[in-house]
Formats: structure tokens, C-alpha cells, sequence
């Protein structure tokens, strides 16, 4: 994109932006940034069919399946994502120990095989322990990427009820026309959101199977039977996919209100040479051509979003990309349904792929495109290792040009906003100033700003320009604060990403000298323990991702907290446990004082969840084991190694 073409879509996205702003005397005073949107879908797709994504081939040890899993997910977070779209029903089967369909043979290679854990179970909480949300992917129809009955597991519903499905294109299907096969898909489906935490549930582009040529959809005997009352087979058959979308909508809202439901379909509903609603392109079309009448679901409401697959360049003469991002946010326009874009990171910088899809800055222009249009909620990439594989630099370019900044999930639906939270503590320590807050929330936005502002000004938390993370914890280490005072804010965010007013402020002083202080967590490099300590996340009371535990014995085995003192003199020394009945009520801390090592026993059954003074100490200077934790204790109850924090008086 030339400098030109970005100051005039700067322009154009400046002047939208003031027609569409809200009325309100704060917003018509924020200037905010495009290039840092506070709210924005960022996801990519995870797809199991195949092996595509994950996992990478059949037959993995659960370890080693997990430690895949975890990988996207950490690269979904450096990538600064938000979401990621998992597929968990490729071809009617489960990621999950489904009562109603097989485990799937993409994890174990035998289709019923037990891959020996809950998958399902594992990716949702490894997701939430990021702070992502996790949209359960499901194909509806597809059965086999083959046409032989025999080869699916004998207990598969498409061998018992045989009248259920068919064969097209050499592929295996369940007839969309038949009311027991709708409802069993259904019931399929609403297992897993009833059952697991998702955030969302998504379906792909593929109703009816897509055209090949010569072949005709067999179904001309479940039209007779069940279509009597349309004047056409294609009339029936969108009916037939319409009744499947707006059953789901009703019924994953019915469970689950907060659980969002999307669709990606094709890019095109309907070309304008066809029908005068449709886009101004000439590409194969879905009402037609599969029978999914998109436009339709979007009007009656049925979907919570959309996320077209406009997986064409700038220009493109049969279907341009951004030609169709215009008309889908016509068709979003003043409906409540989000508009998502789905972004074809498979073809930049692929072979065989348009010359256009060789320029490094083809995909990002199209998230500066997406400026023009305040409709478009965020964007979706197909699919994770093509994001992994950053051909050309396709995708650094992406994040560099547009996610620079965190950003909130969109906000759906009418839920009141959480409680405001209050920041406890913000103390500069060695790797930058940790916090910590108290509030009822799912996650919660930390904003940082520069010196100590009299008081919070809206225009602060109007974009994501000071918006520093994002987390399901309530408490933070921002390891990018240098040297200058800060102001720190929390917010707090609902299941569907309503927040609340800002917290208090904290300023926080220059890092470039004045009182030391250091917190080691137990996860930390200087944190050592033997191996009867275990590990927990139990408490919610918890300091950072878990805490570590073990039985009172007759000798010390201490948990040793090291930290790199300084300079000789007094310091105060503050332990973070979580406290429970069950935990020791004498829990020696052995704290490595220049005159000696000194016992200071805490009763960890009660004052849980914050810091706690133990005294004051004389220190030596030196990297050495400060602080530690025995276990020789002769009350009975676990003794707890989680935190602590010391600071140079």
C-alpha cells in the first residue's frame, strides 16, 4: 500500500469514525487511534480435519498432543490474539467422550480410538488460563472424506441409521432434509456446550455439499416425502439448512446465554447480475450453490456474527476483496449481528497463488481496508499454521501495521458491566511493577498511563493505546515499565466483555532509582523446591498461575525463595499464601538474616490472598535463598509455598 493510499484510508476511517461516533460529550472529546482499536475479534482458525493444524499427525502420545495444543495457543498470544476457533467435530465425530458420535480418528488414527484424555476439556482450559476465548468448531453435515460406509466404526450412527445419509462428490453426508438428522445434529452439538465452557460455537462453510459437475444431490425421495409444501427443491433445501441455524441459535442461548454462535460461510451470497441485493461480483454463489442463505440469517437475527471467507485480493476482478467487505457491512449495517472477516493467510506467499498474494503487504492492507468500515468487528485467519509459517513476513507485517496494542473482545448482547476493581498494591520490582487487585469478575484490562494525571480522564481508556493486558488473574507483573512514574487502572470485564468504570488510579514512582523491591513467585527462576512439593491451582487465593504444597514432616525441606539483594540493610519481608482450614496453622518461614537465619511461623489457615508482613530484617548484599518455607511443623495441615516480597527500607 502506498503512503498515499494510507493517509487517504486514514481520512476516510477519521471521518466514519466521526459519523458513527457515539453522542456522548466524553466520546465526541477522545481522538482515537485506528491503528489501535480497543475492541477487535483477533482469532485463527485450529483445524483438525486431515492433521491440517492440530493435531499434526495421528497416534501422538497425550503429551505430546498437548504440548502441540499449548504451542498455538502461545502463539496465538504473541500474535496478540484473543480467540482461537478450534475444530472439534471435522467429520461427524468427537474431540470430546461424545454419547452420540465416536472419538474422532484425526486423534488416534482408529476412528473410536480413546486418546486417553478429555481434549476438549484440556483446550478449553488451557485457552481461559490465557485469557482466550475458545469457539467449539463444529462441520454439521460432512461424515467421511470418503464414500464407504464400511470403513466407519460399527457403532457410528451413519452405519445404523443408513437411510440418514449419502454419498456426493466422494464424500459421505447426512441428509440436511431429514427432521431426525437435524435434530440429532443438534443434540451432537449441544452436548458439548452444555457440558464444557465454551465461549462460542462455530460452523464452517460446508450445508449442502458444494457442486460437482455431472453429479446430481440425492435426495429426490426425502423432497418428496418432506418438501411438499415448496414449490422447489432449492427452496426446500435452504429451508432445511435455515431451520438448522435457527434452532442452534435458540437452543445454544437457551443453555447458555453468553456462549456466542457464528457462521463463516463463502464469501458470496449472491451476485447483483442475479439478484439486485447481491455484491457486485461474479464468483460462485452459496444461496445457490450449497443453499445457505446467509444474508437471510443475518437479518432474522440468527447468528450472533458472521465471518465471510473473502479469501480474494484487492482488485480482484470476479470477487474483490474490497468490494465484498463493503457489501457484507451493508448487510450487518444496524442489524446487531457483528461482521468478521475471514483473512486467507494460506495464500500469502504461497506457491501457485496470485501475483497479488506475492506482496508482503496484500493481507494487511486488508485489515486497512477494514477501517473503512466500522461494522467489521475483527478478523479470522485460516488457518494456524499458515500464521505459524509467516511466508514473505506476511503476518509480522499484519501485527506490526495493526496489533501493536492488546485489544478487548467485542462486547455482545445487554449484560449490566462488573463492579469496578480495586488495585491493592503496585510495586516497581526487578523485571518491571507487578500489581495486584480485588474484584468479582471473568478477566479484567490493565491501562497504564504516564506520571500521575490529578485524575482519570475518559479519553485514557477511549482505544488501546494504554492498554497493557489482559488477564483472568488478579494480579500482573508489566515487565515493559521503564524508567518513567506511571499511573496504573484496572477495569473489570463480564462473560461477554462488558467493563466497568476504572479502578482507582495507583501511580507508581521513577524506576531509574528510589526503594528496591522484588517479588519471587513460586513459577519464578528463583523459586526451588524438592520434589515432595507439589503443585495446585485449588485457591482461588492463588498468587500468579498455581502455588506449591506439601505435608508437615519431622525435617525441613524448605522451599527456598532466592532474590539478588542489593545492598546490605533493613528490609521488610511480605508472604503471599492462599489460606484454607485445611492448611497449617504454623508454617515456619525461614528468613536468611545477616546475623543469622530467623523463624517466623504464619498461620496459613485464614488471611489468604494478599501480602502479609512478617517483619523486618537485616540482609546481607548477594544473590542467595532469602526466604524459605519448612515443612518441619509439628501441626498437622499442608504448608504452602507461594510468593513473597521484599522490599529495601
Amino acid at each position: 500500500m502506498t503512503a498515499l493510499l494510507r493517509t487517504v484510508l486514514a481520512a476516510l476511517t477519521a471521518a466514519l469514525v466521526s459519523i458513527v461516533a457515539p453522542t456522548s460529550a466524553v466520546a465526541a472529546a477522545c481522538t482515537t487511534d485506528p491503528a489501535m482499536p480497543k475492541r477487535q475479534l483477533r482469532a485463527m482458525w485450529i483445524s483438525s480435519v486431515a492433521n491440517i493444524d492440530w493435531p499434526s499427525r495421528t497416534g501422538l502420545s497425550v503429551s505430546a498432543q498437548q504440548a502441540e495444543f499449548r504451542a498455538w495457543l502461545d502463539l496465538a498470544v504473541a500474535k496478540r490474539m484473543n480467540a482461537v476457533v478450534v475444530q472439534v467435530r471435522p467429520t461427524a465425530d468427537a474431540f470430546w467422550p461424545s454419547p452420540y458420535e465416536p472419538w474422532s480418528q484425526w486423534l488416534t488414527g482408529t476412528q473410536g480410538g480413546n486418546p486417553g484424555y478429555d481434549p476438549l476439556a484440556f483446550m478449553v482450559n488451557e485457552a481461559h488460563a490465557r485469557n482466550l476465548e475458545f469457539h467449539a468448531w463444529f462441520n454439521p453435515y460432512r461424515i467421511a472424506n470418503h464414500d464407504d460406509p464400511s470403513r466407519l466404526v460399527a457403532t457410528h450412527p451413519a452405519r445404523q441409521h443408513p437411510d440418514w445419509r449419502f454419498a456426493y462428490g466422494g464424500k459421505l453426508y447426512y441428509n440436511p432434509g431429514i427432521p431426525e438428522v437435524r435434530d440429532f445434529i443438534e443434540d451432537a452439538i449441544m452436548d458439548a456446550v452444555s457440558r464444557y465452557d465454551v465461549d462460542g460455537v462455530h460452523l464452517d462453510d460446508y450445508f449442502y455439499p458444494y457442486p460437482v459437475s455431472g453429479q446430481a444431490i440425492p435426495d429426490s425421495a426425502t423432497y418428496a416425502r418432506y418438501g411438499g409444501s415448496f414449490g422447489n427443491v432449492a427452496d426446500w433445501r435452504r429451508e432445511n439448512v435455515n431451520l438448522l441455524v435457527r434452532e442452534l441459535d435458540q437452543r445454544i442461548h437457551a443453555a447458555k446465554p453468553h456462549v456466542s454462535f457464528g457462521i463463516s460461510p463463502f464469501g458470496i451470497w449472491r451476485n447483483a447480475g442475479t439478484d439486485p441485493l447481491g455484491s457486485p461480483t461474479s464468483g460462485l454463489q452459496s444461496y445457490d450453490a450449497i443453499y445457505a442463505d446467509t444474508r437471510q440469517w443475518v437479518k432474522q437475527g440468527w447468528v450472533d456474527y458472521l465471518a465471510p471467507q473473502i479469501y480474494w485480493h484487492i482488485g480482484f476482478s470476479t470477487a474483490a476483496y474490497e468490494v465484498l467487505t463493503a457489501w457484507w457491512a451493508g448487510v450487518v449495517r444496524g442489524t446487531g449481528v457483528q461482521l468478521v472477516i475471514g483473512q486467507a493467510a494460506y495464500r500469502a506467499g504461497a506457491s501457485g497463488q496470485d501475483a497479488a498474494w506475492q506482496d508482503p503487504a496484500e493481507l494487511s492492507d486488508h485489515l486497512f481496508d477494514n477501517r473503512r468500515h466500522p461494522e467489521v468487528a475483527g478478523d479470522i485467519y485460516f488457518s494456524a499454521k499458515d500464521v505459524k509459517a509467516d511466508r514473505i513476513g506476511a503476518f509480522t507485517r499484519v501485527v506490526n501495521a495493526h496489533y501493536t496494542r492488546p485489544a478487548l473482545l467485542p462486547a455482545r448482547g445487554s449484560a449490566a458491566a462488573p463492579a469496578a476493581p480495586s488495585i491493592t498494591s503496585a510495586t516497581r520490582v526487578s523485571n518491571g511493577v507487578q500489581l495486584a487487585w480485588t474484584g468479582s469478575a471473568t478477566a479484567y484490562a490493565v491501562y497504564r498511563v504516564d506520571g500521575a494525571p490529578p485524575a482519570a480522564d475518559p479519553c485514557f481508556f477511549a482505544d488501546a493505546r494504554n492498554l497493557v493486558a489482559t488477564t483472568r488473574q488478579k494480579a500482573f507483573t508489566d515487565t515493559t515499565a521503564g524508567g518513567p512514574a506511571y499511573t496504573y487502572y484496572v477495569t473489570a470485564l463480564n462473560r461477554t466483555h462488558q467493563e466497568s468504570a476504572p479502578s482507582a488510579g495507583k501511580a507508581v514512582g521513577s524506576g531509574g532509582g528510589g526503594t528496591f523491591s522484588v517479588v519471587i513467585d513460586n513459577a519464578d527462576a528463583g523459586f526451588a523446591a524438592g520434589s515432595a512439593w507439589g503443585t495446585s491451582t485449588y485457591s482461588a487465593q492463588l498468587h500468579g498461575a498455581d502455588y506449591r504444597f506439601a505435608p508437615p514432616v519431622a525435617a525441613s525441606d524448605p522451599a527456598w525463595f532466592r532474590a539478588a539483594v542489593p545492598s546490605a540493610g533493613s528490609y521488610r519481608v511480605e508472604v503471599w499464601h492462599p489460606a484454607d482450614a485445611g492448611y497449617n496453622s504454623a508454617t515456619p518461614y525461614i528468613v536468611a538474616a545477616s546475623g543469622g537465619n530467623q523463624t517466623v511461623t504464619v498461620d496459613q489457615r485464614t488471611g489468604g490472598g494478599t501480602w502479609r508482613s512478617i517483619g523486618t530484617f537485616p540482609l546481607a548484599a548477594g544473590t542467595y535463598n532469602v526466604v524459605g518455607v519448612s515443612r518441619w511443623t509439628s501441626t498437622t495441615g499442608y504448608v504452602i509455598a507461594d510468593a513473597v516480597r521484599i522490599t529495601k527500607l
